[in-house]
């Protein structure tokens, strides 16, 4: 199953962007505001919960200085990876985009496309808002 976020532009440059991004620490910033915990876990690593939904590892697994951060679940029965995409927009701007990856059978994919697609789509708002 892949989904897309819209693109949105921040107020940070790419560089910056890329640095706030792998820092975990600061996912908690642009979380949903359904968001009901979130633990950082390790130096790339973070867990959260979001209401009425199960706890989810997220571990930094690939950067691309400065253009991408690829966040990887750390559970077997849950995989996905959320690729961010950042591209230059001029000075101290950045556009931002997701794209979500993740293997699941169509029933499962079913029940949670709409709330993952809800999610990647508050998180690039949220960054748009930095």
């Amino acid at each position: 199953m892949k989904l897309e976020s819209p693109k949105v532009t921040a107020g940070k440059s790419q560089q910056e962007m890329f640095q706030f991004l792998t820092n975990v620490e600061n996912y908690e910033q642009i979380m949903p505001s359904s968001k009901e915990k979130f633990e950082v876990i390790s130096e790339d690593t973070f867990l959260f919960q979001l209401k009425g939904m199960p706890e989810i590892r997220l571990q930094i697994t690939e950067t691309k200085e400065p253009e991408l951060v690829v966040l990887g679940s750390t559970s077997d029965k849950f995989p996905f990876h959320l690729n961010t995409h950042i591209a230059d927009a001029g000075a101290e701007q950045s556009e931002v985009h997701m794209d979500f990856e993740g293997k699941f059978n169509p029933m499962m994919s079913m029940m949670i496309k709409g709330p993952l697609k809800k999610f990647i789509t508050a998180l690039t708002e949220n960054i748009g808002k930095l």
